[in-house]
C-alpha cells in the first residue's frame, strides 16, 4: 500500500504540483489522482518519482504495511 499522503507531503516539498508529477510520468491528472487512489503504479513510474522528489527509502512510501 502506498501513503499517499507522504508522497502528495513530497510533491509540496519539492515545489511540484500534482499537474507537473502526471506530465513527468506521461499521464493525465485525472489518471494521476485514480492512481494515487487506488495505490497502484508501475515500476518505470516509481522510479521517476524516486529519482525526481529524490525520496531515499521508497519501501517506507511505496511499498509500506499499514
Amino acid at each position: 500500500m502506498i501513503k499517499t499522503n507522504e508522497l502528495r507531503g513530497r510533491f509540496a516539498a519539492k515545489g511540484y504540483s500534482q499537474k507537473e508529477i502526471a506530465d513527468m510520468l506521461g499521464i493525465s491528472t485525472k489518471t494521476l489522482y485514480l492512481k494515487m487512489k487506488s495505490g497502484i503504479f508501475g515500476s518505470d513510474e516509481i522510479q521517476i518519482m524516486i529519482d525526481k522528489l529524490e525520496i531515499e527509502n521508497p519501501m517506507d512510501i511505496f511499498f509500506a504495511h499499514e
